[in-house]
């Protein structure tokens, strides 16, 4: 601890530096996790229409986050607020977060159908941490820095060509490069309201109401656009693990990091996600990868240790 000027006593640097990473570690274990979707889909829920994937998706982390909140209770020899108004937050806060996680979801699974999987993954991915720094900038006045802006642009850059170098589509999907782009801009505003959310209450309890609300929100959709879903015992497997992991416990650990760290870098680091895929392709489907895959491999590596010098530095 040091003592400030005027008196007051702050943290010493050691322990800013500790949450930092701390937080770091969290939204990159995450994003890892994330990484296991598109394998996950390919070796089991071809068959199911991704439009069904990511509103069940939703709701088996809803359910994976309500049953984990009970036995947290149950274990618990404090109180655990479990009501917004009481950590003074509006139930508005928790609306827009259900939205934008939501939202996410049927624009990300829309924007691919017509733009091609390639295209719309680099768009919608690529372009959530720049609505995240213009969102931080505009919407709560809080610039970020030249390095982390930089470190950002490197790192959406090697995601694209990575995507670019799998086997973009070249054809231009104009109205599905807009979907993928809402996309992105609902992400990216879910994880700022998330960010604000998590400060107050604890993380188990935001993604229950948040994944709740995006799972009553996207399964209309699901239904509206891709009628009575098909099943069978490889896509309900695969669904399950797509909720409870990659949804349910995945999130958990990226809000808790956004606890320790902004959250523009959050999205951010959530470029990890294409990198952990890539890996995936390559060991285990037994994809070959050209050159400029692996060169944009490297720039994302090169850009999120940029972002992370200077989330370290702020």
């Amino acid at each position: 601890m040091t003592q400030t000027s005027s008196g007051m006593v702050s943290p010493a640097p050691s322990s800013f530096f500790s949450a930092s990473a701390q937080g770091i570690a969290l939204v990159a274990i995450a994003g890892v996790l994330w990484g296991t979707s598109g394998t996950a889909q390919y070796l089991g829920a071809a068959g199911l229409s991704p439009f069904w994937v990511g509103a069940a998706q939703l709701a088996v982390a809803a359910a994976f986050l309500g049953l984990s909140l009970l036995w947290a209770r149950r274990g618990s020899t404090g109180s655990l607020v479990l009501r917004p108004r009481q950590a003074g937050l509006r139930l508005s806060s928790f609306f827009w977060a259900s939205l934008g996680i939501g939202g996410y979801s049927v624009f990300f699974y829309a924007g691919l159908q017509m733009a091609g999987v390639g295209v719309g993954t680099a768009v919608a991915i690529g372009s959530s941490p720049i609505w995240a720094g213009l969102l931080q900038a505009l919407v709560l006045r809080a610039p970020l820095s030249p390095l982390w802006w930089l470190g950002t642009l490197v790192s959406v850059a090697g995601g694209v060509a990575m995507v670019m170098g799998e086997g973009g589509s070249s054809q231009v999907s104009w109205p599905g490069l807009a979907l993928c782009l809402l996309a992105g801009l609902s992400y990216a505003g879910y994880a700022l309201v998330n960010k604000r959310l998590v400060s107050h209450m604890s993380p188990k309890v935001v993604n229950f109401y948040v994944f709740s609300g995006a799972a009553l929100l996207a399964l209309p959709v699901a239904a509206l656009y891709a009628g009575v879903p098909q099943w069978s015992l490889s896509a309900v497997l695969v669904v399950v693990y797509l909720g409870a992991v990659v949804s349910g416990i995945a999130h958990l650990l990226f809000s808790m990091g956004l606890r320790h760290i902004s959250g523009p870098t959050g999205v951010a680091l959530s470029l990890i996600e294409p990198v952990a895929a890539f890996v995936l392709a390559v060991w285990i489907v037994g994809e070959h990868q050209p050159w400029v895959a692996w060169v944009g491999l490297a720039a994302v590596l090169l850009g999120l240790w940029v972002v992370v010098k200077a989330e370290m530095r702020s």
